[in-house]
Protein backbone atom coordinates (compact mmCIF):
# COMPACT_ATOMS: atom_id res chain seq x y z
CA UNK A 1 0.00 0.00 0.00
CA UNK A 2 2.84 2.55 0.73
CA UNK A 3 4.61 1.58 -2.12
CA UNK A 4 1.33 2.76 -3.96
CA UNK A 5 0.87 5.85 -1.93
CA UNK A 6 4.33 6.87 -2.95
CA UNK A 7 4.06 6.37 -6.51
CA UNK A 8 0.78 8.05 -6.83
CA UNK A 9 2.00 11.07 -5.01
CA UNK A 10 4.56 10.80 -7.59
CA UNK A 11 2.72 11.55 -10.33
CA UNK A 12 0.51 14.18 -8.76
CA UNK A 13 3.41 16.65 -7.92
CA UNK A 14 4.08 16.17 -11.38
CA UNK A 15 1.44 18.67 -11.81
CA UNK A 16 1.65 20.74 -9.40
CA UNK A 17 4.33 22.83 -11.58
CA UNK A 18 1.78 23.88 -13.86
CA UNK A 19 4.07 24.54 -16.82
CA UNK A 20 4.16 20.39 -16.14
CA UNK A 21 0.40 20.47 -17.97
CA UNK A 22 1.90 22.72 -21.17
CA UNK A 23 5.09 20.44 -21.83
CA UNK A 24 3.66 17.07 -20.81
CA UNK A 25 0.27 17.39 -22.33
CA UNK A 26 0.15 20.24 -24.78
CA UNK A 27 3.20 20.21 -26.38
CA UNK A 28 3.39 16.58 -27.63
CA UNK A 29 -0.19 16.81 -29.64
CA UNK A 30 1.70 19.88 -31.29
CA UNK A 31 4.64 18.50 -32.12
CA UNK A 32 2.29 15.46 -34.11
CA UNK A 33 0.62 18.25 -35.56
CA UNK A 34 3.14 20.44 -37.24
CA UNK A 35 5.39 17.17 -37.82
CA UNK A 36 2.67 15.47 -39.72
CA UNK A 37 2.08 18.32 -42.04
CA UNK A 38 6.17 18.54 -42.73
CA UNK A 39 7.18 15.44 -43.12
CA UNK A 40 3.66 13.30 -43.13
CA UNK A 41 2.66 13.98 -46.69
CA UNK A 42 -0.98 13.69 -48.22
CA UNK A 43 -1.28 17.46 -48.56
CA UNK A 44 -0.89 18.58 -52.23
CA UNK A 45 2.51 19.73 -53.35
CA UNK A 46 2.73 23.72 -54.80
CA UNK A 47 4.12 24.15 -58.37
CA UNK A 48 5.22 27.67 -59.52
CA UNK A 49 4.58 28.43 -63.16
CA UNK A 50 5.75 31.20 -65.45
CA UNK A 51 4.85 30.99 -68.87
CA UNK A 52 1.60 28.68 -68.91
CA UNK A 53 -0.24 31.67 -70.98
CA UNK A 54 1.87 32.30 -73.28
CA UNK A 55 0.01 30.33 -76.29
CA UNK A 56 -1.89 27.02 -76.44
CA UNK A 57 1.36 24.98 -76.97
CA UNK A 58 2.67 26.67 -73.58
CA UNK A 59 -1.30 26.43 -72.15
CA UNK A 60 -0.96 22.92 -72.84
CA UNK A 61 2.15 22.17 -70.73
CA UNK A 62 0.51 23.90 -68.22
CA UNK A 63 -2.51 21.64 -68.51
CA UNK A 64 0.14 18.48 -68.26
CA UNK A 65 1.97 19.57 -65.32
CA UNK A 66 -1.39 20.07 -63.56
CA UNK A 67 -2.25 16.39 -64.14
CA UNK A 68 -1.90 15.21 -60.99
CA UNK A 69 -4.20 15.77 -58.23
CA UNK A 70 -1.34 16.11 -55.57
CA UNK A 71 0.40 19.10 -57.51
CA UNK A 72 -1.31 22.31 -57.25
CA UNK A 73 0.05 24.55 -60.08
CA UNK A 74 0.51 28.24 -59.06
CA UNK A 75 0.80 30.94 -62.22
CA UNK A 76 3.36 33.31 -61.45
CA UNK A 77 3.79 36.83 -63.40
CA UNK A 78 7.84 36.61 -63.56
CA UNK A 79 10.82 34.63 -63.17
CA UNK A 80 11.88 36.18 -59.94
CA UNK A 81 8.77 35.83 -58.19
CA UNK A 82 9.33 32.20 -58.88
CA UNK A 83 12.62 31.88 -57.57
CA UNK A 84 11.79 33.84 -54.87
CA UNK A 85 8.55 31.48 -54.14
CA UNK A 86 10.96 28.63 -53.94
CA UNK A 87 13.80 30.07 -51.82
CA UNK A 88 11.15 30.63 -49.48
CA UNK A 89 9.56 27.35 -49.47
CA UNK A 90 6.36 28.58 -51.03
CA UNK A 91 6.10 26.42 -53.62
CA UNK A 92 8.11 22.82 -54.15
CA UNK A 93 9.62 23.97 -57.07
CA UNK A 94 9.48 26.24 -60.47
CA UNK A 95 9.00 25.86 -63.94
CA UNK A 96 9.43 28.59 -66.45
CA UNK A 97 8.32 28.09 -69.96
CA UNK A 98 10.09 30.97 -72.58
CA UNK A 99 8.01 33.38 -74.19
CA UNK A 100 9.25 31.84 -77.45
CA UNK A 101 7.63 28.65 -76.75
CA UNK A 102 4.96 28.20 -78.94
CA UNK A 103 7.11 29.39 -82.05
CA UNK A 104 9.83 27.57 -81.30
CA UNK A 105 8.32 24.27 -81.20
CA UNK A 106 5.88 24.71 -84.15
CA UNK A 107 9.55 25.56 -86.14
CA UNK A 108 10.97 22.64 -84.48
CA UNK A 109 13.98 24.87 -82.94
CA UNK A 110 15.07 23.59 -79.22
CA UNK A 111 13.17 24.23 -76.31
CA UNK A 112 14.71 24.85 -72.64
CA UNK A 113 11.93 24.28 -70.04
CA UNK A 114 13.90 25.62 -67.19
CA UNK A 115 12.99 24.09 -63.34
CA UNK A 116 14.07 25.74 -59.92
CA UNK A 117 14.11 23.75 -56.57
CA UNK A 118 15.72 24.45 -52.85
CA UNK A 119 18.08 21.08 -52.93
CA UNK A 120 16.91 19.97 -49.51
CA UNK A 121 13.79 19.93 -49.99
CA UNK A 122 12.88 16.48 -49.42
CA UNK A 123 8.83 17.32 -51.20
CA UNK A 124 10.95 18.83 -53.92
CA UNK A 125 12.08 15.78 -55.50
CA UNK A 126 8.53 14.09 -55.91
CA UNK A 127 7.52 17.17 -57.62
CA UNK A 128 10.68 16.77 -59.91
CA UNK A 129 9.81 13.51 -60.88
CA UNK A 130 6.24 14.67 -61.77
CA UNK A 131 7.80 17.50 -63.80
CA UNK A 132 10.44 15.63 -65.82
CA UNK A 133 7.87 12.47 -66.73
CA UNK A 134 5.21 15.02 -67.92
CA UNK A 135 7.48 17.26 -69.95
CA UNK A 136 8.79 14.51 -72.05
CA UNK A 137 5.23 12.82 -72.54
CA UNK A 138 4.38 16.50 -74.33
CA UNK A 139 7.25 16.90 -76.04
CA UNK A 140 7.22 13.71 -77.43
CA UNK A 141 3.02 14.70 -79.05
CA UNK A 142 4.62 17.87 -80.71
CA UNK A 143 7.55 15.92 -82.01
CA UNK A 144 5.23 13.69 -83.79
CA UNK A 145 2.74 16.83 -84.98
CA UNK A 146 6.02 18.55 -86.13
CA UNK A 147 6.63 15.03 -87.95
CA UNK A 148 3.25 15.11 -89.97
CA UNK A 149 3.95 18.55 -91.01
CA UNK A 150 7.17 18.24 -92.37
CA UNK A 151 5.75 15.04 -94.50
CA UNK A 152 2.90 17.17 -95.49
CA UNK A 153 0.65 14.74 -94.84
CA UNK A 154 -1.11 17.08 -92.04
CA UNK A 155 -0.88 20.57 -90.66
CA UNK A 156 1.29 20.55 -87.53
CA UNK A 157 -2.42 21.46 -85.42
CA UNK A 158 -3.78 18.30 -86.94
CA UNK A 159 -1.33 16.10 -86.06
CA UNK A 160 -0.73 17.12 -83.02
CA UNK A 161 -4.82 15.79 -82.53
CA UNK A 162 -4.17 12.49 -84.19
CA UNK A 163 -0.89 11.94 -82.04
CA UNK A 164 -3.25 13.03 -78.89
CA UNK A 165 -5.93 10.36 -79.98
CA UNK A 166 -3.11 7.41 -81.01
CA UNK A 167 -2.86 4.02 -79.84
CA UNK A 168 -0.16 1.99 -80.38
CA UNK A 169 -1.42 -1.79 -80.72
CA UNK A 170 0.30 -4.50 -79.21
CA UNK A 171 2.29 -3.24 -75.66
CA UNK A 172 0.88 -4.39 -73.41
CA UNK A 173 2.31 -3.37 -69.69
CA UNK A 174 2.07 -5.10 -66.08
CA UNK A 175 2.84 -3.32 -62.95
CA UNK A 176 3.67 -5.60 -59.95
CA UNK A 177 4.58 -4.50 -56.60
CA UNK A 178 7.57 -6.33 -54.63
CA UNK A 179 8.01 -6.40 -51.43
CA UNK A 180 6.30 -4.24 -48.39
CA UNK A 181 5.00 -1.13 -49.01
CA UNK A 182 7.04 1.47 -46.89
CA UNK A 183 4.13 3.44 -46.24
CA UNK A 184 0.55 1.07 -46.66
CA UNK A 185 -2.98 2.87 -48.68
CA UNK A 186 -4.66 4.72 -46.60
CA UNK A 187 -1.47 5.48 -44.06
CA UNK A 188 -2.49 8.82 -42.20
CA UNK A 189 0.10 11.52 -42.48
CA UNK A 190 0.22 12.05 -38.67
CA UNK A 191 0.37 8.40 -38.08
CA UNK A 192 4.30 8.59 -38.90
CA UNK A 193 5.01 11.09 -36.84
CA UNK A 194 2.96 9.87 -34.03
CA UNK A 195 4.99 7.00 -32.42
CA UNK A 196 8.73 8.54 -32.72
CA UNK A 197 7.23 11.49 -31.12
CA UNK A 198 5.54 8.86 -28.51
CA UNK A 199 9.44 7.35 -27.63
CA UNK A 200 10.68 10.85 -27.57
CA UNK A 201 7.94 12.47 -24.93
CA UNK A 202 7.89 9.29 -22.75
CA UNK A 203 11.56 9.31 -22.12
CA UNK A 204 12.04 12.54 -22.12
CA UNK A 205 9.39 13.48 -19.79
CA UNK A 206 10.36 10.15 -17.20
CA UNK A 207 14.13 11.86 -16.97
CA UNK A 208 12.99 15.57 -16.10
CA UNK A 209 10.43 14.19 -13.82
CA UNK A 210 13.55 12.41 -12.05
CA UNK A 211 14.22 16.13 -10.75
CA UNK A 212 11.24 15.30 -7.76
CA UNK A 213 13.97 12.97 -6.84
CA UNK A 214 16.34 15.18 -6.17
CA UNK A 215 14.07 17.46 -4.47
CA UNK A 216 12.95 14.63 -2.29
CA UNK A 217 16.46 13.89 -0.87
CA UNK A 218 17.45 17.74 -0.77
CA UNK A 219 14.12 18.77 1.42
CA UNK A 220 14.21 15.63 4.34
CA UNK A 221 11.49 13.83 2.68
CA UNK A 222 13.05 10.37 1.73
CA UNK A 223 15.41 10.62 5.18
CA UNK A 224 11.72 11.89 7.04
CA UNK A 225 10.05 8.63 5.23
CA UNK A 226 13.15 6.49 6.33
CA UNK A 227 12.72 7.36 9.78
CA UNK A 228 9.43 5.74 9.86
CA UNK A 229 8.71 1.94 9.87
CA UNK A 230 9.05 2.38 6.44
CA UNK A 231 11.68 0.27 4.38
CA UNK A 232 14.55 1.66 2.08
CA UNK A 233 13.16 -0.69 -0.37
CA UNK A 234 9.72 -0.11 0.18
CA UNK A 235 10.37 3.70 -0.25
CA UNK A 236 13.05 2.46 -3.91
CA UNK A 237 10.12 0.39 -4.65
CA UNK A 238 7.24 3.36 -4.24
CA UNK A 239 9.46 6.09 -6.12
CA UNK A 240 9.90 3.48 -9.18
CA UNK A 241 6.24 3.07 -9.04
CA UNK A 242 5.84 7.00 -9.19
CA UNK A 243 8.57 7.18 -12.29
CA UNK A 244 6.89 4.33 -14.09
CA UNK A 245 3.21 6.07 -13.34
CA UNK A 246 4.64 9.17 -14.94
CA UNK A 247 6.17 7.50 -18.36
CA UNK A 248 2.86 5.36 -18.60
CA UNK A 249 0.75 8.58 -18.15
CA UNK A 250 2.66 10.39 -21.25
CA UNK A 251 2.52 7.41 -23.39
CA UNK A 252 -1.03 6.55 -22.79
CA UNK A 253 -1.79 10.02 -23.42
CA UNK A 254 -0.15 10.29 -26.41
CA UNK A 255 -1.79 7.11 -28.16
CA UNK A 256 -4.96 7.97 -27.00
CA UNK A 257 -4.80 11.70 -27.77
CA UNK A 258 -3.59 10.99 -31.38
CA UNK A 259 -5.84 8.34 -31.99
CA UNK A 260 -8.97 10.49 -30.86
CA UNK A 261 -7.66 13.85 -32.83
CA UNK A 262 -5.69 12.75 -35.97
CA UNK A 263 -7.09 9.15 -36.56
CA UNK A 264 -3.91 7.22 -35.55
CA UNK A 265 -4.21 3.71 -35.49
CA UNK A 266 -1.20 1.96 -33.14
CA UNK A 267 -1.91 -1.67 -34.77
CA UNK A 268 -2.77 -4.61 -32.40
CA UNK A 269 -3.67 -3.18 -28.86
CA UNK A 270 -1.78 -5.81 -26.92
CA UNK A 271 1.77 -5.49 -28.58
CA UNK A 272 1.43 -1.88 -28.41
CA UNK A 273 0.29 -2.01 -24.70
CA UNK A 274 3.20 -4.41 -24.36
CA UNK A 275 5.88 -2.29 -26.04
CA UNK A 276 4.25 1.08 -24.18
CA UNK A 277 4.72 -0.91 -20.84
CA UNK A 278 8.39 -1.96 -21.45
CA UNK A 279 10.04 1.48 -22.50
CA UNK A 280 8.11 3.02 -19.78
CA UNK A 281 10.40 0.77 -17.72
CA UNK A 282 13.15 1.81 -19.50
CA UNK A 283 12.31 5.41 -18.73
CA UNK A 284 11.80 4.56 -15.10
CA UNK A 285 15.23 3.17 -14.55
CA UNK A 286 17.25 5.87 -16.20
CA UNK A 287 15.24 8.17 -14.49
CA UNK A 288 16.37 6.75 -10.86
CA UNK A 289 19.93 5.83 -12.36
CA UNK A 290 20.51 9.64 -13.11
CA UNK A 291 18.88 11.34 -9.80
CA UNK A 292 20.98 9.14 -7.73
CA UNK A 293 24.09 10.84 -9.07
CA UNK A 294 23.19 14.38 -8.48
CA UNK A 295 22.09 16.61 -5.19
CA UNK A 296 21.08 19.66 -7.29
CA UNK A 297 18.11 19.68 -9.60
CA UNK A 298 19.94 22.18 -11.85
CA UNK A 299 22.51 19.40 -12.39
CA UNK A 300 19.58 16.93 -12.76
CA UNK A 301 17.16 18.73 -15.38
CA UNK A 302 20.03 19.67 -17.33
CA UNK A 303 21.09 16.74 -18.27
CA UNK A 304 17.85 15.20 -18.60
CA UNK A 305 17.45 17.60 -21.40
CA UNK A 306 20.17 16.84 -23.03
CA UNK A 307 20.20 12.88 -23.04
CA UNK A 308 16.48 12.82 -23.75
CA UNK A 309 17.09 15.28 -26.68
CA UNK A 310 20.32 13.58 -27.69
CA UNK A 311 19.27 9.90 -27.59
CA UNK A 312 15.52 10.52 -29.10
CA UNK A 313 17.39 12.03 -31.86
CA UNK A 314 20.12 9.24 -32.47
CA UNK A 315 17.55 6.71 -32.33
CA UNK A 316 15.31 8.23 -34.91
CA UNK A 317 12.66 9.96 -33.39
CA UNK A 318 13.64 13.44 -35.29
CA UNK A 319 14.83 12.16 -38.37
CA UNK A 320 13.13 8.70 -40.10
CA UNK A 321 15.53 6.08 -39.25
CA UNK A 322 15.34 4.91 -42.59
CA UNK A 323 17.25 8.23 -44.09
CA UNK A 324 20.39 6.86 -41.85
CA UNK A 325 23.00 5.69 -43.34
CA UNK A 326 24.26 1.86 -42.68
CA UNK A 327 26.83 3.11 -39.73
CA UNK A 328 24.49 5.43 -37.91
CA UNK A 329 21.46 2.88 -37.91
CA UNK A 330 23.92 0.87 -36.35
CA UNK A 331 24.95 3.23 -33.81
CA UNK A 332 21.35 4.47 -33.35
CA UNK A 333 20.81 0.59 -31.92
CA UNK A 334 22.83 1.43 -28.69
CA UNK A 335 19.56 3.93 -27.67
CA UNK A 336 16.32 2.00 -26.94
CA UNK A 337 14.48 4.50 -29.35
CA UNK A 338 15.88 2.78 -32.15
CA UNK A 339 14.58 -0.23 -31.43
CA UNK A 340 11.04 1.04 -30.15
CA UNK A 341 10.87 2.46 -33.55
CA UNK A 342 11.32 -0.43 -35.32
CA UNK A 343 8.70 -2.30 -33.20
CA UNK A 344 6.04 0.58 -33.73
CA UNK A 345 7.21 0.69 -37.33
CA UNK A 346 6.10 -2.77 -37.65
CA UNK A 347 2.67 -2.09 -35.59
CA UNK A 348 1.66 0.74 -36.92
CA UNK A 349 2.88 1.11 -40.70
CA UNK A 350 2.39 -3.19 -41.55
CA UNK A 351 0.30 -4.22 -39.43
CA UNK A 352 1.78 -6.95 -37.75
CA UNK A 353 1.17 -8.54 -34.16
CA UNK A 354 3.14 -9.30 -31.02
CA UNK A 355 4.66 -12.08 -32.64
CA UNK A 356 6.44 -9.84 -35.34
CA UNK A 357 8.01 -7.50 -32.78
CA UNK A 358 9.81 -9.82 -30.45
CA UNK A 359 13.22 -8.91 -31.50
CA UNK A 360 12.81 -5.62 -30.54
CA UNK A 361 10.73 -6.40 -27.26
CA UNK A 362 13.66 -8.49 -26.64
CA UNK A 363 16.17 -5.84 -26.71
CA UNK A 364 14.40 -3.03 -25.27
CA UNK A 365 13.36 -5.63 -22.41
CA UNK A 366 17.36 -6.09 -21.76
CA UNK A 367 17.58 -2.41 -21.43
CA UNK A 368 14.81 -2.28 -18.96
CA UNK A 369 16.39 -5.29 -16.67
CA UNK A 370 19.68 -3.47 -16.65
CA UNK A 371 18.60 0.36 -16.09
CA UNK A 372 15.53 -0.98 -13.38
CA UNK A 373 17.80 -2.96 -11.12
CA UNK A 374 20.82 -0.36 -11.03
CA UNK A 375 18.41 2.53 -10.88
CA UNK A 376 16.68 0.86 -7.67
CA UNK A 377 20.20 -0.18 -6.11
CA UNK A 378 21.45 3.45 -6.55
CA UNK A 379 18.86 5.37 -5.28
CA UNK A 380 18.55 2.49 -2.28
CA UNK A 381 21.94 3.68 -1.36
CA UNK A 382 21.47 7.52 -2.13
CA UNK A 383 18.86 7.10 0.78
CA UNK A 384 20.47 5.69 3.03
CA UNK A 385 24.16 7.37 3.04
Amino acid sequence: MKILVIGLLNLRRLFRDRSNIFFVIVVPFLMIFMMGLMFGGGQPHRLGLVGGDGGPLAGRLATALAGREDVDVVPMATEDEVRTAVERGRVQGGVVIPSTYDADQRAGRQVQIRYMIRPNDMRALDVGTWVRSAVPREAALLRAARFGAAEGTTTFDQGLQVAQRAQVPGVEVQVTTAGRSVFPEGFSQFALSAPPLLLLYTFLTSLTAAIGLVETRLTGISARMYATPTTAWSIVAGETMGRLLIALFQGLLIMLGSGLLFQVRWGDPLAAAVLLAVFSMIGAGAAMVMASLFRTPGAAISLAAILGIGLGALGGTMVPLETFSPTMQTVAHFTPHAWGYEAFVTLVRHGGGIADVLPQLGALTAFAAVLLPLGAWLQRRAITR
